[in-house]
């Protein structure tokens, strides 16, 4: 494993045209590629290529074409999840998604940080990452953008459009920009 790639996974500051993390995120497109050109009656061959992309990936579980990400293999998906069309998961960081999840058209899962008061460092290239959490029985509604070092509880719903910037409990309906408690769904 290389430096970058560690520094990458442990949440430090990495460079990420380190050539090593560049070839592994050129391997990731072009499974993409095979995946999202598909034919739509085509889900073994879908299933067969998230196996090999994806850490892990559940019994039951779909994702729709068009799918992004930067790696893959940093992604862990549950049994019997839905991830619909557009979905956008950057793993420079793990992300975690339990099982029985409802993700909807166009949601992101942003690992991904940037340097804010450090402009050299910033326009030098460096980034670092926080994993992102998602339990189980959790339902992101369309265009959802849970940001890095989140966590989402069991059972929670979040509407539509939400920036979700901190850690939501379980059992909750939670919605906004940014994302807040909206009432308990027990």
């Amino acid at each position: 494993m290389s430096g970058q790639r560690d520094r990458m996974l442990s949440g430090e500051r990495y460079l990420p045209d380190d050539p090593e993390l560049v070839a592994d995120r050129r391997a990731c497109r072009r499974l993409l590629v095979a995946f999202n050109d598909t034919v739509p009656d085509d889900d073994d061959r879908r299933r067969e290529l998230m196996g090999e992309l994806l850490a892990a990936f559940g019994a039951d579980s779909v994702i729709e074409p068009r799918f992004c990400c930067d790696y893959g293999k940093h992604i862990s998906i549950g049994a019997n999840c839905f991830i619909n069309y557009d979905a956008v998961l950057l793993d420079c960081a793990p992300i975690t998604i339990g099982d029985n999840v409802s993700i909807g058209p166009r949601a992101q899962l942003v690992t991904a940080l940037h340097p804010i008061d450090d402009v050299d460092a910033r326009r030098q290239g460096w980034e670092s990452s926080a994993p992102i959490t998602i339990g189980d029985n959790v339902w992101l509604a369309a265009g959802v953008i849970v940001c890095p070092g989140v966590s989402i509880g069991a059972d929670t719903v979040v509407g539509a459009g939400s920036v979700v910037t901190r850690d939501i409990p379980a059992g909750v309906l939670a919605a906004g920009n940014p994302c807040r408690v909206i009432r308990p769904l027990r």
